[in-house]
Formats: C-alpha cells, structure tokens, sequence
C-alpha cells in the first residue's frame, strides 16, 4: 500500500495523507483495492451487487471517528465506474475524507466516475471532504465526473467541501441534497480551471422538512481558456431558509456562466441568491506590488487567499 512516490503525492494532496491512515480507510489504486481497515464502530465492505465500489456503515452513537476513501489512478487508459453508499446510524459526529487523484503521463485518457449516496440518521453529523487534483505529462485526458447524493433525517446535518485544486481537463459535477425536519446542509465547493479545461456543475438542495436549513457558498477561478458552468438551485417545500452565494474571478480568455435559482412551494421558505464575476481587482495588485512582490506573485497571493 502507498508503496510509490507518485501513490504518496497523490494522497497527501487529496487527502492530506503522509502515512497509513488512523481509523477506518479504503483505498483505491487503478480500479482494485490497494487497503482497507474496518474498525469496531465503522465497517466497510466490498459491494455484493455487482457493482464497482463498497459500502460503509457507521454504527449509532459513533463520534470522533474519521474514514478515508481516497482513490487514485496511477496508469494512462484506466476508466471506471464507482459506487460509494454511506450509512450513518443515529447520534453520529464523523468525518468522511475522499477524493480522486490522476497521474497520466501516457496518451490514453483516465477517467473516474463516482456515485457516492449517503443516509444519514436522525441528529447525526457529518463532515464530508472530498479533493481532486491532476498531473503527468502525457497527451491523455484527465477526467472526473463525481455524483453526490444525500438523504438527512430529523435533525441531521452535513458539511460538504469539495475542492478542484487543478490539472483535471473535464468534469461534470453533480450534487443532491434532501434536508428533512430540522436538518442542515451546508456545501462550500472551490474550483480552479486552467488551459483548455471545462467545469460544469449542477447543485440542488431540497428543503422538504420544517426549520431545515440550507447554504451553498461556490467560489472558483477559470484562467486562460478554461470554461465553467454553475447551476445551482433551492428548492424550500417548508417553513425553511436558504442561502446561495456565487463568486467566480475570470482571467484570460476563460468563459464563466453562473445561474444561481431559487424556488418557494411554500410561503413560510426564506430564499435568498446572489452571484458575482470580475477579475482581479487593480488595486488589490498595486498594493501587494508596493510590498515587492512580482504581479504574477501577487496574483497567485490574492488566488490562494480567495480559494482558501
């Protein structure tokens, strides 16, 4: 396991990996499984209906506890399908650590897609991470293309981030949220595109419970002739209130589409949209050039702190 560099970079960077995980982890290497650990209170199996991927059960009251499920591709041509369910008992406090990593220095493309569902029990919380990252110097396509589906119960929550560091040349992005009675769902999402890349992503948060509780916070940057789409949407079908905020910075000739909705079924759901495109603003970098910094440093300074 982890018994290359390459396998080491890619996990500390999607995972913030250095080692063998603490806890419950399933790792992933070129469509096999390259270690899994079950712990007493967090199992996890291989899937038993023929399809690609595993299921993980976390046992009721567990708290303090985290699981990772990175995946990584390591070979130019590798293409698969993945499916992930996540079962949280009730009274639940865990962190969830995935995230894909590609290293393609061959001509083929690699492609992971992946369908990761989560049932979340009553008054559970769960902190989901999930990061992608590209590289290799080869003509193959670098492809991701993750599926997110989450159902909470009464009075569960979830805190999703999920983050595009770079090097990944398509992705389609899509995410469901469905929030019962007192339940809270907040997602931040962080995408840079670069080159000839393209992004697309499709977000839905359905408010159906009385007092649930949404926000979408996406900031991305798309530089040279990189493209992306944003669409994402609130749906409040109950006494309610949610919040989506879109705030992307254009540079070069990249090509930036954001089309935040909101929709009430409901007189007493609270909505409220707003999104934001512009460039780097000129007196931020005059200012950070007066303190001797190059304008490329002090675009990639004022990058970092927006993407942080």
């Amino acid at each position: 396991m982890m018994d290359t560099g390459i396998d080491r970079a890619l996990l500390e960077k999607i995972a913030d990996l250095t080692g063998k995980p603490v806890g419950a982890f399933n790792i992933r290497k070129d469509s096999g499984c390259d270690g899994r650990q079950s712990t007493e209170h967090i199992e996890i199996i291989s899937k038993t209906d023929g399809k690609s991927g595993i299921d993980i059960r976390v046992k009721d009251g567990t708290v303090g506890e985290t699981c990772h499920i990175p995946v990584i591709i390591t070979k130019s041509g590798v293409e698969e399908m993945v499916y992930n369910d996540f079962y949280i008992g009730e009274n639940c406090d865990v962190d969830i650590v995935a995230g894909c990593g590609i290293h393609n220095c061959g001509d083929q493309t690699s492609r992971h897609d992946g369908v990761h569902t989560f049932h979340v029990g009553k008054n559970s919380k769960v902190k989901y991470t999930e990061k992608h990252y590209g590289e290799g110097d080869g003509k193959g396509g670098r492809i991701m293309n993750p599926e997110t589906v989450v159902y909470l119960e009464e009075g569960a929550s979830i805190q999703m981030e999920t983050v595009q560091i770079r090097g990944i040349d398509s992705t389609k992005r899509s995410t469901k949220i469905v929030c019962g009675k007192g339940a809270e769902a907040i997602v931040t999402e962080r995408l840079l595109t670069h080159g000839d890349q393209t992004a697309e992503s499709d977000m839905e948060i359905v408010l159906d419970g009385e007092d649930s509780k949404g926000r979408v916070i996406s900031r991305s940057v798309a530089q040279d002739r990189s493209s992306q789409v944003f669409y994402p949407r609130m749906v409040g079908n109950a006494q309610c209130f949610g919040h989506v905020q879109c705030d992307s910075i254009i540079m070069g000739d990249a090509k930036i589409k954001s089309i935040p909705a909101i929709t009430a079924n409901c007189t007493e759901a609270q909505l409220v949209h707003e999104a934001a495109i512009g460039k780097i603003a000129g007196d931020q970098l005059l200012k950070l050039e007066t303190l001797g910094l190059t304008e490329e440093e002090a675009e990639d300074c004022i990058l970092k702190g927006f993407l942080a």
